[in-house]
């Protein structure tokens, strides 16, 4: 059981990373500037895309720490459920698999919970 936490809490590290440093701050995706410049303006997009980018470095960091967990994984899932909402209703013609990108979001978010607040070995000690 830890060990299958510890591996999805790498992995689920891992997308917020690419995400942010890759997609998001070195502009391998220029789709991600574009919808944040179709729902925020395009005067700011840019430096909006990198401090967006900057902050899912510092989620990947805060999920490897595992430093208050339990709001970590409420935080990323209100932040993804939040994203996702926005872009559903105001670029879904920009995303990858346009409104269909709410089922991945939706599976990512599920990962999350079950791994914070059902596999998390170091929780699951204190309910016994």
């Amino acid at each position: 059981m830890k060990s299958i936490y510890k591996l999805l809490n790498y992995g689920i590290a891992i997308v917020w990373i690419i995400n942010g440093l890759f997609c998001k701050v070195l502009n391998f995706v220029p789709r991600h500037e574009e919808i944040v410049a179709r729902i925020l303006g395009d005067a700011y997009s840019r430096p909006l895309i990198i401090l967006i980018g900057c902050s899912e470095i510092v989620m990947a960091v805060w999920i490897l720490t595992r430093i208050n967990s339990r709001f970590c994984a409420i935080a990323q899932i209100t932040i993804i459920a939040a994203m996702n909402i926005l872009e559903f209703l105001l670029a879904p013609d920009l995303l990858l698999w346009g409104r269909f990108n709410s089922l991945f979001a939706f599976v990512f978010i599920l990962l999350i919970y079950c791994n914070e607040f059902r596999l998390n070995p170091k929780k699951l000690n204190h309910h016994v």
